[in-house]
């Protein structure tokens, strides 16, 4: 049995790639929780299509979702190697500028390429069943690193507490199971009795939307809270620990994650309350040295001035006001208690403890 068959909430999928067919599959999440859709996605410039708004989100599963968008340029591209490569080579470029900050996404497009770069020679249906064969590779091994960084992060957790989540790191995130949530769900496998505070994430309720979703479908104790209500919380004693998702961490340990993240933790290291950080090694960029270096993407004003329901969006500005929409902000690695990833976890997290994880 492989991992796409063995997590532990399979009636639902951020992105997958049906057998039979030359089509990928995709969960539209801004339409959770109201209806769950799954898109048919045919070309890579679909799949950039629906990364890029953000119906399928989270840096470990855009990172599938553009593998399976490479395997789409493959189906389609030439027959000759020079001109497939060069199809591929255009795909790549097209996906990566999706979403600038998730280091996963280069990873993944930059594996698929060097693949078909080295299969390019084989007849048509032969490099493009093993470039889905690889993109299936990326999207267990997300799984199975899921599974072990919630080994490796069960001792960080009380017997019996309140966690607080920002965002969503779950199933719905990666290819399944989950980092930040994953944790979560091994912790509850270990006998834990946890609570989980999701905070609703503005400007995209992420928290509220996903996470509430996520969580409440696998039976957890989840209740939502307002981003400006955490203060309060850490005051009154009422957060136990907080475990958190990343985009991408900086050669020193600095943390790129949803923009909130860096206030949470700064109340967190106020307050005593271990802050932890969940995700895979592949989301460690050595070749970015810090923070400062690491891009953040500045999403449409619209998003913060409009709400999206239903029936349609919805105005709760006055008309001609913008908004800025900065869509990540930057935790410095001395405000993180542990950095749990599939090989093992980083305490204190600075670069020697990163560069021995990298390392393997």
């Amino acid at each position: 049995m492989s991992a796409l068959d063995s997590w532990d909430s399979p009636a639902y999928s951020a992105v997958s790639f049906p057998s039979g067919g030359a089509v990928a599959k995709v969960l539209d999440q801004r339409k959770l929780p109201w209806t769950e859709t799954y898109d048919t996605v045919s070309t890579w410039q679909d799949m950039a299509e629906a990364i890029l708004t953000m119906r399928v989100r989270g840096a470990p599963a855009i990172g599938v979702a553009a593998a399976y968008g490479m395997v789409l340029a493959a189906f389609t591209a030439p027959r000759e190697p020079e001109l497939f490569i060069r199809a591929m080579e255009e795909a790549a470029r097209g996906l990566v500028v999706t979403r600038p900050t998730a280091v996963n996404l280069a990873w993944a497009v930059e594996h698929l390429l060097a693949h078909a770069r080295k299969v390019a020679g084989e007849e048509p249906v032969r490099r493009s069943a093993s470039c889905l064969e690889r993109a299936r590779g990326i999207h267990e091994d997300d799984i199975a690193a899921c599974k072990r960084m919630g080994e490796h992060g069960v001792a960080l957790f009380p017997d019996e507490g309140t966690v607080l989540t920002h965002c969503n790191a779950g199933a719905l995130a990666t290819g399944g199971y989950g980092t930040a949530l994953g944790l979560l769900r091994a912790a509850r496998e270990h006998g834990k009795k946890l609570r989980v505070l999701a905070s609703e994430t503005r400007p995209y309720l992420q928290g509220a939307r996903l996470t509430a979703w996520e969580l409440a479908k696998d039976g957890f104790d989840v209740k939502i809270v307002t981003d400006n209500m955490v203060g309060h919380l850490f005051a009154r004693k009422l957060v136990s620990c907080v475990v958190v998702g990343a985009d991408r961490v900086a050669r020193n340990g600095d943390v790129a994650n949803k923009i909130g993240t860096y206030g949470l933790a700064c109340l967190a290291h106020m307050h005593g309350v271990r802050m932890i950080v969940a995700a895979p090694v592949s989301t460690v960029d050595l070749a970015t040295p810090n923070g400062d270096a690491i891009p953040i993407e500045h999403r449409p004003g619209s998003e913060v001035t409009e709400i999206a329901l239903p029936s349609g969006h919805v105005s709760i500005a006055p008309e001609g006001v913008g908004a800025l929409h900065p869509a990540f902000d930057v935790t410095p690695a001395r405000l993180v208690s542990a950095f749990v990833t599939e090989r093992g976890v980083a305490s204190p997290l600075d670069e020697a403890s990163l560069a021995k994880l990298v390392a393997g």
